[in-house]
């Protein structure tokens, strides 16, 4: 029960932050518009519309994470190989976002990126591998004794 209840959690926490990621990078991408100033010769244009495209792509990377939890916890089944191998790669991305935010936005943002980062590997683990198999016994087995006559 635990288990669903944090991908459930998790997944709103990256529909929230898909949302943000988008007008944050929207934002950006108006301001370098509007500034009319180029970086080493590039063009305002193209840099306004690398930073929308950059946003879009983040934005529907993290709605696809969060759907991915978002089908694990409703079918209470662990995910599959490449659901797996992208909430990873989430997780990682999460991990060295965190460890940049530090240094850019504070300690509150990377407090904010290791509760996410937690989310997603808790759920993962919690979960555990999709074709775990049984574990079998330690001991090989003994042939039966031979019923008595």
């Amino acid at each position: 029960m635990v288990r669903r209840l944090v991908a459930f959690i998790a997944a709103l926490v990256l529909f929230a932050e898909a949302v943000g990621i988008v007008i944050v990078n929207v934002v950006l991408g108006t301001v370098v518009k509007n500034q009319d100033m180029s970086l080493a010769g590039t063009d305002p244009g193209v840099m306004s519309k690398g930073t929308w495209v950059l946003g879009g792509v983040s934005g529907l990377f993290l709605v696809l994470c969060g759907v991915l939890l978002l089908l694990a916890g409703i079918r209470d089944r662990a995910p599959g190989r490449v659901a797996r191998i992208v909430l990873i790669s989430c997780a990682v991305i999460h991990g060295v976002l965190g460890a940049l935010t530090v240094g850019l936005v504070g300690w509150s943002a990377f407090v904010i990126m290791m509760v996410v980062l937690g989310l997603i590997v808790l759920t993962l683990v919690a979960y555990g591998p999709a074709d775990r198999q049984p574990a079998t016994a330690a001991e090989p087995e003994q042939p039966a004794a031979p019923a008595p006559a």
